[in-house]
């Protein structure tokens, strides 16, 4: 059996709201498209789940559009996604202290 390949993980990062850290896409295969899926830290605060969309019929019946129907599955892509997102925090941070270090030096010349 092939290995499964997810790529081209986007995150769109939000402000923390009830949990809610941002939304992300991913490709499977290079042949399934996974958009609009939900990044929330876990209720423990260890680590992150994925939510994945539903579908409110007009009888306000949920149904899912579509999500992992195995652990395997499930854990690759939580893994790959929370190693995007983690990468991305991260990338911002560093961003932010070297933006707030160059501030400061900047500061301290002109005095």
């Amino acid at each position: 059996m092939n290995e499964t390949v997810i790529n081209e993980i986007q995150i769109i990062p939000i402000k923390p709201h009830n949990g809610l850290l941002g939304f992300c896409s991913f490709v499977i295969n290079s042949a399934f498209f996974v958009g609009d899926v939900a990044i929330y830290s876990r209720l423990d605060g260890n680590g992150y789940r994925l939510v994945y969309p539903l579908k409110i019929l007009a009888n306000g019946a949920k149904i899912n559009a579509f999500h992992p129907i195995n652990k395997e599955a499930t854990t690759l892509i939580e893994r790959r996604v929370t190693e995007a997102y983690v990468n991305l925090i991260e990338k911002v941070k560093t961003a932010k202290g070297a933006a707030h270090e160059r501030h400061e030096f900047e500061q301290e010349e002109a005095s």
